[in-house]
C-alpha cells in the first residue's frame, strides 16, 4: 500500500461493533508496478464506498502482507466485495499478484486506543 501525506498509518475508527476484514497474503515473486497502482486505486475507491471507516496495511520483504479494512457493517463489505473494479483487482490478484492468501471477516466487539501525549 503506498500512503499519502497526512494519511494515518492507523486507522481511526468509532466505538465497536463495527466489521474488520483481515486479509494475510503472500504475493508472487517481484516487484510489480501495475499491483502498486492497483492496490493505491483500491484503498482510495474503498474511502468512497458507503460503510467505510479505515484501512492499515503492511508487507514485509519475505512478501507476507496483512490489509485490514474496516467497515461499518456486513453489507458494506458485500457491496465493497462486488464493486465492479474491485472484482477486477480480485481476479487479477489471482491471476498474477499472490501465490496464497486468507480473508477473514470479523465483529469488532471491543477496541483500546493508546498514544502517547505530547
Amino acid at each position: 500500500m503506498i500512503w499519502k501525506e497526512g494519511m494515518s498509518l492507523i486507522a481511526n475508527t468509532p466505538q465497536p461493533p463495527y466489521y474488520a476484514v483481515l486479509f494475510t497474503s503472500v504475493r508472487t515473486n517481484g516487484e510489480d508496478v501495475e499491483y502498486e497502482r492497483t492496490a493505491q486505486h483500491m484503498a482510495e475507491l474503498a474511502v468512497d464506498q458507503p460503510g467505510y471507516l479505515g484501512i492499515e496495511s503492511a508487507r514485509g520483504a519475505d512478501g507476507l502482507g496483512i490489509t485490514l479494512s474496516y467497515w461499518e457493517s456486513e453489507a458494506s463489505i458485500r457491496r465493497w466485495q462486488q464493486h465492479v473494479e474491485h472484482l477486477q483487482a480480485q481476479a487479477d490478484g489471482r491471476a498474477k499478484w499472490y501465490e496464497r492468501y486468507q480473508l477473514r471477516v470479523c465483529r469488532v466487539e471491543r477496541a483500546v486506543a493508546f498514544e502517547v501525549a505530547e
